[in-house]
């Protein structure tokens, strides 16, 4: 394993499993959190897909929570959706939860999950500055323009 790179765990059934952790950090501060669904204590808890959203979230923001993040952390979020008729539950508590925040976000429809029940799964990215010595002399450089992008 990387020198640096942190790990954490949830405990979730499919972790062990499959062999990955619910969340990685890496030395340049950006965490991703693997797909995360509506788990609660180890069984799925299939509500609607908007308790579900809410619950895969919940068990999103937990996993940063152990690394000393929390939602206004989150810079990209990802929702994946058995069915098109979900999108308006789905975004709504996409909204409830990240509206202050607003991250880079994608919803996308797929065949399914693992268990038939579970109809949302939901993917976070979240970033802290890394420490000081990490940050470039150059403040300026930050705001650079992309190359090709707008000035």
């Amino acid at each position: 394993m990387s020198s640096g790179v942190r790990r954490v765990s949830s405990g979730g059934p499919w972790e062990e499993a499959v062999g990955y952790s619910r969340a990685v950090e890496l030395p340049n501060g950006l965490v991703l959190v693997a797909g995360c669904t509506s788990v609660v204590n180890g069984s799925i808890d299939a509500g609607t897909p908007y308790e579900q959203t809410m619950n895969a979230f919940q068990v999103a923001v937990d996993a940063l929570k152990k690394l000393g993040l929390g939602r206004e952390h989150v810079v990209r979020t990802r929702m994946y959706l058995t069915h098109a008729r979900d999108v308006d539950d789905v975004g709504r508590a996409h909204k409830e939860l990240f509206d202050d925040v607003r991250p880079a976000a994608s919803m996308l429809i797929v065949s399914g999950f693992i268990d038939p029940s579970l109809v949302v799964e939901v993917e976070v990215e979240a970033y802290r500055t890394p420490a000081a010595s990490a940050v470039p002399a150059d403040p300026d450089a930050l705001a650079a323009p992309v190359e090709g992008g707008p000035a």
